[in-house]
């Protein structure tokens, strides 16, 4: 029976070692060592010094601690210096009130003499702490908890060695109770009734009882005199339940009283802890509807012991406390209030953001004025304060944070920069200053590692132009050093980006476009042509709807020489080549208009019969007519309007289009009547046959000047196009070609030793010393130079009749010249055949 009772109270005190370490652990908030270490652990007084801080901690500040992380003990064991923690530990109890008769002494706990009265001190610090409101009430653990033969009987042992009583844990209410108190029997009275009124459940009747003066309670308060009734009654029913628990039969003391009813400390911390539940609602509520004033009161309740309340952050208390409170929400699942611990660390974070947010101001009103005196160096030195909050600058952008600040500051409206604008200015500035610094070391990949920094904030950085991006930007720090400006701003650095980014873009379209012309050009349509001409990524300026067909001649037959040149079948013409072939053919466009108008201006004035006004059209430098003779003018009238007389219009309607062609064998085509132009054939109505063209105006007036003005030839170089097509062309001019060959005794055959006719591929332009091919196998070049033989300059078919053939055959063949004549030649008028 003896043993089984050694057995129970070593139980019990394992029970009780582990209420002090589960308490100890809730008011610390640390883990601690088992309950069979928990003894040794408490010798160096760390944690019970720590402890001390939790309940005084003017008493025992942290920084008085000894050893405080335990490295010292770990290491080497007690040094005589942990004395010092446990009476930090045995001055905070003393200052809270704890009567002396719970007191270890110190060599109890660092010589370990007696431990269970150490844990007993414990015990009853917690009861008289949850009385005062200070810390949580300590569990009663008996019969809850499990712990293994070889640990039972581990703890017997030890106390049997050294011949310890357990003390009465169970009485500690009670000699509490009597410490306290002036009169024992009163008090005592008092509780009982308290007791009995939670029993009989009804909350005025406790209330009653709870508010006897004799009980010595404190913070009474009505409106929660239901929350009093249902707390004690659930406590006293657990207290009896723990009662029942117990083998009393093994316990020396015997069985009290207030083993199964609530003593006055033990009711006291119930109340307040009803009380603390009340003001954390009244906290919670007005948190819930932002209510600052009420929040400000309701962290004012006397019950929370809340320190260091500043009206001046009660702003921040509602920010910081409704954000504490909402992310506990979230952990948990559902709406709980904080509790006071959990308040009292958001209100010092909230000071010490009130505090920071003050030093900041201070600080920005000192960047402000040395932004103002306008001092790089006052003004970097001022950035770099640690109270500003602002990101790191770089010294030797100090120009450039003073020229841009001062900037933004002149165009604030208060004329001072608050601190989350320096913040994001001078975070871009230092970016800003990493890409100027990147180009001065000639750095692509730092530059680029800046171009994409966040802080930056560019917009519309591609990776596929880094390249682009580092030459544009080198080359637009260049001028801006050139200009004065040491470093590139940030506007000048989105600036180089964008015009880089569309520089790109065009080129990409340039060349998609440059494909689709020359695509185009590879089928004969010059509609699709114009439209790849006028695409807008093209950029070829001066694009014109009338020069379509133009336009595709021009460029198709550019892109065949291009391709002859390179042998290449597969050649396209670049941009330069296109833009050089669009101008041409504008060029051309221009010249052929101006000579269509020449040459509609020459019909009217022969319409007109002025002689004066005909020979002032016919020197007109846009038709380009050879030979016009002063001294001709009359004979250039008449001429003119006999050969217009015989002009006669096919069909009723006079169409309003004449068309013109050129040396080249383009056809231009104009309008008589909006004198517009175009190489395309009109579709609004037939040509104008009544009207002269160049070639014939040339021929009337070239016999009336080209004997005054050409010397006598020894031999005649004819440009045609070929023989056949000599022979069959207009009537006139073959009928001077067969005079010619009649003269020559050749009987219809051309002899190539008296008249040399070259096959030319521009038909009436002349001598081309380049293509001309003689049909002896003689060139141009070589014919000039054969002896014997002179040229006949210029002389071209258009330009030469029938006296002019005459007369130079004559001088070779050595016939007779027949006299030149001035006069007009008349044309006998055609008979219309029906």
């Amino acid at each position: 029976m003896d043993e089984q009772r050694r057995q129970n109270v070593a139980y019990q005190y394992l029970c009780h070692l582990e209420e002090a370490k589960r308490w100890l652990e809730a008011c610390l908030r640390e883990e601690l060592p088992p309950p069979t270490e928990l003894e040794e652990s408490l010798r160096n007084g760390v944690t019970l010094a720590k402890l001390g801080h939790c309940f005084a901690p003017a008493v025992v500040p942290l920084k008085k601690i000894y050893d405080r992380e335990q490295t010292r003990y770990k290491a080497a064991g007690l040094h005589f210096r942990h004395t010092d923690n446990i009476n930090y530990w045995r001055n905070a109890m003393s200052h809270v009130g704890l009567p002396s008769i719970f007191h270890p002494e110190t060599t109890d706990i660092y010589d370990k003499k007696n431990m269970p009265r150490v844990i007993y001190c414990i015990h009853a610090l917690s009861l008289y702490l949850f009385k005062l409101g200070l810390a949580p009430q300590i569990q009663d653990l008996y019969g809850k908890v499990d712990f293994t033969e070889e640990e039972i009987d581990a703890m017997r042992r030890e106390l049997e060695k050294y011949g310890l009583q357990l003390p009465a844990f169970s009485k500690i209410g009670g000699i509490l109770a009597n410490e306290l108190s002036v009169d024992e029997a009163a008090v005592h009275a008092a509780v009982l009734a308290i007791n009995e009124a939670v029993d009989r459940g009804v909350a005025a009747q406790t209330m009653a009882a709870l508010r006897n003066p004799s009980a010595m309670l404190l913070e009474l308060r009505e409106a929660l005199a239901g929350a009093y009734q249902e707390v004690l009654h659930r406590a006293k029913l657990e207290k009896g339940s723990n009662a029942r628990n117990r083998y009393l039969q093994v316990i020396p003391e015997g069985e009290d009283i207030y083993d199964r009813c609530l003593t006055q400390a033990e009711i006291q911390g119930n109340i307040n802890k009803v009380n603390v539940q009340g003001a954390l609602e009244e906290v919670d509520d007005a948190l819930e509807r932002q209510d600052a004033p009420a929040l400000y009161c309701a962290l004012q309740d006397p019950v929370l012991a809340l320190r260091c309340l500043q009206r001046d952050n009660l702003d921040l208390y509602l920010e910081q406390l409704g954000a504490d409170r909402e992310h506990k929400a979230l952990e948990l699942g559902y709406a709980e209030p904080l509790e006071q611990e959990e308040l009292e660390a958001g209100i010092l974070e909230a000071n010490k953001k009130g505090e920071e947010e003050r030093a900041t101001l201070r600080a920005v009103g000192r960047i402000n004025a040395a932004i103002r005196r306008g001092l790089p160096a006052e003004t970097l030195e001022a950035l770099t304060d640690p109270a500003a909050q602002l990101p790191d600058v770089h010294p030797p952008a100090a120009p450039l944070y003073q020229q841009q600040l001062a900037l933004l500051q002149h165009q604030h409206p208060r004329g001072e920069l608050v601190q989350e604008e320096l913040f994001v200015a001078v975070e871009m500035l230092s970016a800003v200053a990493l890409v100027n610094r990147a180009l001065d070391a000639r750095d692509p990949d730092g530059l680029w590692s800046s171009l994409v920094s966040p802080a930056l904030g560019l917009s519309g950085v591609e990776d596929g132009n880094v390249q682009r991006y580092f030459e544009d930007l080198v080359q637009l720090k260049s001028q801006s050093k050139e200009g004065g400006a040491e470093f590139l701003s940030w506007n000048d650095i989105q600036d180089g980006v964008n015009d880089t980014n569309l520089s790109v873009q065009d080129e990409n379209d340039r060349v998609l476009a440059v494909r689709l012309i020359n695509e185009a050009l590879l089928q004969e349509d010059p509609e699709k042509t114009l439209a790849a001409l006028l695409l807008p990524a093209a950029a070829l300026p001066d694009i014109t709807l009338p020069a379509a067909r133009r336009y595709h001649d021009v460029l198709a037959r550019a892109r065949r020489t291009k391709a002859q040149a390179t042998e290449d079948d597969g050649a396209v013409l670049w941009w330069e080549e296109i833009q050089e072939g669009v101008c041409r053919a504008n060029r051309d466009t221009v010249t052929a208009r101006r000579m269509a108008l020449g040459t509609a201006a020459i019909n009217q004035a022969i319409k007109e019969g002025k002689v004066t006004q005909t020979l002032r059209v016919l020197q007109n430098p846009d038709v380009a007519l050879h030979g016009v003779a002063s001294s001709c003018a009359a004979a250039y009238q008449d001429q003119l309007a006999a050969l217009m007389a015989t002009k006669r219009q096919e069909g009723s309607a006079k169409p309003r289009w004449v068309r013109h062609r050129l040396p080249d064998g383009a056809e231009f085509y104009l309008s008589l009547q909006s004198f517009e132009g175009s190489w395309q054939r009109p579709r609004d109505g037939d040509l104008n046959t009544t009207h002269l063209s160049r070639e014939e105006i040339q021929r009337v007036q070239g016999p009336s000047s080209a004997g005054a003005s050409l010397p006598p030839p020894k031999a005649l170089l004819l440009v045609v196009k070929s023989c056949e097509f000599a022979l069959a062309a207009a009537p006139e001019r073959r009928r001077h070609l067969r005079s010619v060959i009649a003269l020559c005794g050749c009987g219809g055959i051309l002899s190539p030793s008296k008249l040399f006719i070259v096959a030319s591929g521009e038909f009436l332009s002349g001598l081309d010393s380049k293509s001309a091919v003689v049909s002896e196998g003689f060139s141009v070049q070589e014919l000039r130079h054969k002896e014997g033989i002179s040229v006949l300059p210029r002389v071209r078919m258009r330009s030469c009749c029938y006296s002019t053939l005459l007369l130079a055959v004559s001088k070779m063949v050595k016939v007779p010249e027949q006299p030149l004549t001035a006069q007009p030649r008349r044309v006998r008028p055609r008979r219309r055949v029906p």
